[in-house]
């Protein structure tokens, strides 16, 4: 009986240091727990070099058209033995400011050879790489791939995830035709199952008629 009590206590703490998400937000794994993911702004992974600010768990949380989106992109995929990995999705305001103050530090460049070789720092805002607004943190934008689920690794697009330059536009030319192939299945799935695409990102997609086209939140990516 004690046991009991204390199994019972523990997990009406878990329930109420949960985190109560707005309405019209889901985790994506409520929906479909198939779809891979890898938060490159929860680790050291990204192009600052640091956790970012506002990225407390591994979880994935857009709005429920979205995830309803996603999870039919995510039938499509499964039957080519190909999933979805999402490398960002929701992005509190917070993340967005953090960025911002980033960029204004001109000499911390610590990952410069791997994401911006070609950008002088100075020019990321005036570029359109770094920006006080985001439609991440609208909730309905997706940054993602697609992963062969058999070998675990992502489908070669011709360019990291978050590199600034030309290369990852998705129509960018001088690449292999099987990248270009790659890019084009991926615009073509997102496009079929009602998001928009970005010009400068291969990886980027917004959902279309968004339900939150004005609104930027700021809770946290937690559990």
């Amino acid at each position: 009986m004690k046991n009991k009590f204390f199994f019972f206590t523990f997990i009406f703490s878990l329930t109420l240091f949960a985190q109560k998400i707005p309405n019209g937000f889901v985790y994506v794994s409520d929906i479909d727990a198939t779809i891979q993911s890898e938060l490159r702004y929860l680790n050291a992974s990204n192009f600052i070099g640091k956790t970012i600010d506002g990225y407390d768990d591994s979880c994935v949380i857009v709005t429920k058209e979205t995830a309803d989106a996603l999870h039919k992109v995510q039938t499509i995929l499964a039957k080519k033995g190909l999933s979805l990995k999402i490398f960002d999705a929701y992005r509190p305001q917070q993340a967005v400011n953090h960025f911002v103050k980033w960029a204004k530090v001109l000499n911390d460049t610590l990952m410069k050879h791997e994401y911006y070789p070609q950008v002088p720092k100075s020019e990321l805002f005036k570029r359109g790489f770094i920006a006080e607004k985001s439609g991440h943190t609208r909730g309905s934008t997706v940054d993602l791939t697609i992963v062969d689920i058999k070998t675990g690794k992502e489908l070669d697009m011709g360019s990291i995830y978050d590199f600034f330059g030309i290369e990852s536009h998705p129509l960018y030319k001088n690449i292999n035709e099987r990248q270009k192939k790659n890019r084009l299945y991926l615009r073509k799935i997102m496009l079929d199952n009602n998001f928009n695409p970005y010009d400068n990102e291969w990886w980027h997609f917004t959902l279309r008629n968004e339900p939150f086209p004005e609104t930027y939140f700021n809770f946290p990516v937690k559990k």
